[in-house]
């Protein structure tokens, strides 16, 4: 008897967040792990992003994720659209995690991982961790401070629309 492994790796970088979406009408099913604990045991929703420092500002920020320093050593874990538990708002946890989402219903329920602008399709396990080894420079302009637009986007009120 012939074993076929149809198990594919793909290794990418995300500067800002990692994004994992519903790929079909169906909300997602995920089950979300922090090394041996335990996050969420079942979350349903449109889907879940992993945000770094730089990333709290964009889209995390858009889905009520934390808005998180850029010296801060976190990641956010932010849900998007959740539908159960409805009321969940996520999760900070440490530069030093092992973060593991499954999806936990691979054929009713697809789902896709995407990395910055790197979208891998039909996606069953994602494992995020932090690189060390990886630097960059953060360009910004002088006048406008990252860590001022920050404390901005922190302090700042909500209005209403009405």
């Amino acid at each position: 008897m012939l074993k076929i492994n149809l198990e594919i790796k793909k290794k990418s970088i995300a500067i800002n967040e990692v994004s994992i979406l519903r790929q079909s009408r169906q909300a997602s099913s995920l089950n979300i792990t922090c090394g041996s604990k335990q996050i969420i045991k079942k979350l349903t929703a449109d889907g879940v992003l992993v945000s770094t420092p730089a990333g709290s500002t964009a889209y995390n920020l858009s889905v009520h994720g934390p808005i998180l320093n850029l010296n801060s050593k976190k990641l956010s874990i932010s849900p998007i659209s959740p539908f159960r538990p409805r009321r969940w708002k996520g999760k900070v946890v440490g530069e030093r995690s092992l973060i593991t989402i499954r999806n936990l219903n691979t054929k009713k329920r697809p789902i896709s991982a995407v990395a910055d602008n790197v979208e891998v399709r039909n996606a069953k396990i994602i494992k995020i961790k932090i690189n060390k080894k990886i630097f960059f420079n953060l360009l910004y302009d002088k006048n406008n401070s990252l860590q001022k637009k920050i404390k901005i986007e922190q302090s700042r009120k909500e209005t209403n629309l009405s």
